[in-house]
């Protein structure tokens, strides 16, 4: 792997040299590794089963992120592919998280989703971990939620065998009185799109960094909703967000919609594991 590293980096920066490499934590898609060069320090991700637009979606999501001037996210240094390998080079990022950290995040995060945006959805080729996600931008969250994110899920689950007859008739049914929950016409926000414990990290002077984003434009909630359903996010960070942007009234009566979407995408990921909380959401919403 190191020869491949090599021509990639060559590439982005000819002339320097590796001093220092090894392998990373880099979640469970993709080979990672540190890279110590003569002149800097870099992040480097490579996925031989995937192609450079999955990176490409990466890049352009967290200078999206970027250029709303709210919260912090690792530089990109380069996105290219190298022997049919694509690789996507970024910053190394490391801090100590300090007792400014979480607020910090909720903040900085609620100031990123009042920042100016149009429209529900996002246009070009995009990703949800490792499945391709069809997109499109429109004009009414309800139809983009339903149509898009659930319809695109129950289409995959229906082909693979995850979503049988009996839960695809419940699912069927939710979505088609989505409306008597979600609202039409919410304020577009950029989303991170997959912001789980995992996806965020402390950067120098305990500053919170946004890695590995999914980017749309929706319903802030929908951001919310799944920081909830797995954990890693404090009391601190949820107050300083709503400091800044507060939560509905209703939030509570539709979070469970929102955290659906990312069980279906679990369930097509990783397997039944996930149908007893996606049937759950369902009864209880659609008996």
């Amino acid at each position: 792997m190191i020869p491949i590293i090599e021509k990639g980096l060559q590439q982005i920066s000819p002339g320097e040299k590796i001093v220092k490499i090894h392998s990373v934590s880099g979640g469970d898609i993709n080979q990672a590794f540190y890279v110590k060069t003569n002149e800097q320090e870099y992040f480097v991700k490579l996925n031989r089963q995937m192609c450079l637009g999955f990176f490409q979606f990466e890049e352009r999501g967290l200078k999206m992120i970027q250029a709303t001037n709210t919260i912090d996210v690792p530089n990109v240094i380069g996105c290219l592919e190298v022997d049919g390998i694509p690789m996507l080079w970024l910053e190394w990022i490391e801090g100590k998280r300090t007792h400014k950290t979480d607020e910090l995040l909720g903040e900085r995060l609620a100031a990123m989703h009042l920042a100016e945006a149009k429209g529900y959805g996002f246009e070009g080729e995009s990703y949800i971990g490792r499945l391709p996600q069809q997109n499109r931008l429109m004009e009414d969250w309800v139809d983009y939620y339903r149509d898009v994110r659930l319809g695109g899920q129950w289409k995959r689950g229906k082909a693979s065998g995850a979503i049988g007859q009996a839960r695809e008739k419940r699912l069927v049914k939710l979505m088609e009185r989505l409306d008597e929950w979600i609202p039409r016409n919410p304020k577009s926000c950029l989303l991170h799109g997959d912001l789980w414990g995992g996806n965020w990290m402390v950067g120098p002077g305990g500053v919170p960094y946004l890695i590995d984003p999914a980017v749309l434009f929706g319903d802030h909630e929908m951001e919310l909703a799944f920081t909830e359903l797995f954990g890693g996010f404090s009391r601190n960070f949820y107050e300083a967000y709503q400091s800044v942007f507060p939560l509905s009234p209703e939030y509570e009566e539709r979070k469970e919609l929102y955290q659906l979407y990312y069980l279906l995408v679990h369930l097509n990921l990783f397997g039944e594991s996930y149908g007893p909380s996606v049937d759950r959401i369902l009864r209880k919403y659609v008996g």
